[in-house]
């Protein structure tokens, strides 16, 4: 079978749960070529998983200092590349096309009248999940960006919905201690001079920062670091916890290795807000509104922590993809979701 599989490249998220299932579908034999969007080509790291991949321009959204602001993204909307790339995609030779909510593979495909698959967190928002923050533009936003005949949505929790739980890929957990005063920090919406500014009274605690534009810290407990998937994996490894926006991915590996999670969504994007949600609602991590100095010393002296272990979604998932991809009945979620287990503890 030969696949097409677009990935939305704004953030890393999308990229990391592409890893996952890149692997799995390499594995089982099929021809995958992978197509990435949202960011410049020299943006892109530790890509090598995903062999000969495309890039296109597609679209992603303008941030200033942990807010989404649709007008300089409108400003900055280049809609004549973005309507040349979904002419030129051509998606004929395909057996199948994969969406993680990647907007010209979705509609290149409307276009040429290819049936797509969406896999990924935002195709959870067609099922009724704690959500909040909504908003015309964000509704409209869910529904054309990158639009889906048939959806796998992901969450951590399946709130009596038809979902799956996260594609994560995480190695063994390290056999080696955790340091509980270590913290890694990855806030890439917010301004990272502001960032480092309200952590550093905390001096009894090390925090390691990645960015896509490091600052330099003056603070021997904050170091600050480019991004790096290897690095960034090192830190989460052996710290007690993890301070970032709510996207979806980088809470999953979090919870997967029993980090504490603080949670900052990125202000009027509706998914992140509702990420905070769930995360409260489950009990599964604490969340803060703006940079919150109070916020953030409870959270560091809060020693309970949740580790839920999620089965090989991406497996799962090929296999189906393998099998002939008959709808999921009730009885075969249910039994995906028996496989995950939810350990409350302290650190």
């Amino acid at each position: 079978m030969k696949i097409f599989y677009g990935v939305q490249g704004t953030g890393n998220g999308h990229i990391t749960r592409a890893r996952g299932m890149a692997k799995e579908l390499f594995e089982a034999g099929f021809e995958v070529v992978f197509q990435f969007t949202g960011r410049p080509a020299d943006k892109y790291f530790d890509m090598e998983v995903f062999g000969g991949y495309q890039i296109r321009t597609g679209l992603t959204f303008n941030t200033h200092k942990g807010h989404v602001s649709y007008l300089k993204t409108a400003r900055d909307l280049k809609a004549m590349t973005f309507l040349r790339d979904i002419k030129e995609l051509d998606l004929t030779t395909y057996d199948l096309v994969i969406c993680d909510f990647e907007p010209v593979t979705a509609w290149a495909a409307k276009r040429q009248r290819k049936k797509v698959l969406g896999i990924g967190h935002q195709y959870a928002f067609n099922y009724d999940i704690p959500r909040s923050g909504v908003d015309p533009i964000a509704n409209q936003v869910m529904k054309y960006f990158a639009p889906a005949d048939r959806n796998i949505g992901l969450h951590w929790h399946h709130f009596g919905q038809p979902i799956l739980p996260p594609i994560i890929e995480t190695p063994k957990l390290p056999s080696g201690s955790i340091k509980k005063n270590k913290v890694v920090v990855y806030l890439p919406f917010e301004d990272q001079a502001e960032v480092v500014k309200v952590l550093s009274p905390f001096e009894n605690f090390d925090f390691h920062l990645y960015s896509p534009q490091p600052v330099r810290s003056r603070h021997d407990h904050i170091v600050c670091n480019p991004l790096s998937r290897n690095g960034f994996q090192r830190d989460l490894y052996d710290c007690m916890g993890i301070i970032s926006n709510a996207g979806f991915e980088l809470a999953s590996e979090a919870l997967q290795l029993g980090k504490k999670i603080l949670a900052k969504p990125l202000h009027q994007q509706m998914e992140q807000i509702s990420n905070a949600l769930a995360l409260k609602e489950l009990g599964y991590g604490h969340t803060m509104i703006d940079m919150d100095i109070s916020v953030i010393e409870h959270w560091l002296h809060d020693r309970h922590s949740v580790q839920v272990t999620y089965p090989n979604i991406a497996k799962t998932l090929v296999d189906w993809i393998a099998s002939g991809m008959e709808p999921m009945d009730e009885d075969c979620i249910e039994h995906i979701w028996s496989q995950v287990d939810v350990l409350h503890k302290l650190i």
